[in-house]
């Protein structure tokens, strides 16, 4: 029930069920701690409340939820550190709270997390290099220590984490390259990485990134033109290639990547009236036709 309330946007009624069930986990793994399951379930009824609690906006009690699972986690993996299960799921606990401390702003706090997942996602993807889950999570590891380095301002750090990204993701995306989602990975390093070049004043280095994974979403946009997602990412990837081109000089070019972008955003808004975020997009891609001018 809470799944179902959580998914229609009635945070308040998930929060009530999710509360509900939290209590019979509650007494079911006091009843009798030493099983593993029980205390498993109760772990999993904490990270739900406490997903709730984040998007409500309310960080300090969805810390206090993701905490109590680590908490949790921590003693089922310390118990039996074969279990990749417990392993993973202590790596998903350390995830959670980094994304909550990102968002108080907390960059050191995320990273101590977000590094203490990592560990546990490399050795998984050690123990077994053929189980491709693992090696991808590896990668989005890689990308959220890359994410917390650029915002503290370090972007040597980050470029290292974003390449580190890149380099599995372009194993799993030529290992399969029919699996869309490895695909749409490989063009977000891509991104990741000209965003970091950009900063760093390698223009070139950018575009050579911005390029790369403008061609990746051109394949995608063409093969399903009605996934609005893969549009979007089209209609970026033009805009940031145009950016670059703009510092550049190459006027010609930006505005043919300004233009691009502009007649995607046009389509999002006809098929997507109630987003307000096209409107804007469209706007700001007029302003800049126009400094071109």
């Amino acid at each position: 029930i809470g799944d179902v309330r959580r998914a229609q946007g009635d945070l308040t009624g998930a929060l009530t069920a999710y509360a509900a069930s939290h209590a019979n986990f509650e007494r079911l793994a006091a009843a009798n701690p030493s099983n593993t399951q029980r205390q498993g379930d109760l772990s999993i009824s904490h990270d739900k409340i406490g997903d709730v609690r984040t998007a409500q906006g309310n960080l300090a009690g969805a810390l206090m939820a993701y905490e109590a699972s680590l908490a949790i986690r921590q003693r089922l993996a310390a118990a039996d550190p074969s279990n990749t299960v417990w392993q993973r799921d202590l790596s998903v606990s350390q995830n959670q709270i980094g994304y909550v401390r990102v968002a108080q702003g907390d960059l050191a706090g995320a990273l101590t997390a977000y590094e203490a997942s990592h560990a546990i996602f490399e050795r998984l993807a050690a123990a077994d290099t053929r189980n491709t889950q693992w090696q991808r999570d590896l990668s989005i590891s890689h990308d959220r220590i890359g994410d917390v380095r650029r915002a503290q301002g370090d972007l040597a750090g980050a470029l290292m984490a974003y390449e580190a990204s890149l380099a599995i993701r372009q194993r799993l995306a030529a290992a399969d390259p029919s699996n869309t989602q490895w695909q749409r990975d490989l063009s977000i390093s891509q991104e990741k990485i000209g965003d970091v070049r950009v900063a760093q004043g390698d223009l070139t280095g950018a575009l050579t990134a911005y390029e790369a994974s403008l061609a990746i979403r051109q394949r995608l946009a063409a093969a399903d033109r009605s996934n609005t997602e893969w549009q979007r990412d089209l209609a970026v990837s033009h805009l940031r290639v145009a950016l670059v081109q703009a510092r550049q000089g190459k006027k010609s070019a930006a505005r043919d990547g300004y233009e691009r972008a502009r007649a995607i955003i046009v389509k999002l808004i006809a098929l997507s009236p109630s987003d307000a975020t096209l409107p804007n997009d469209l706007a700001w891609l007029d302003a800049q036709l126009k400094t071109l001018k």
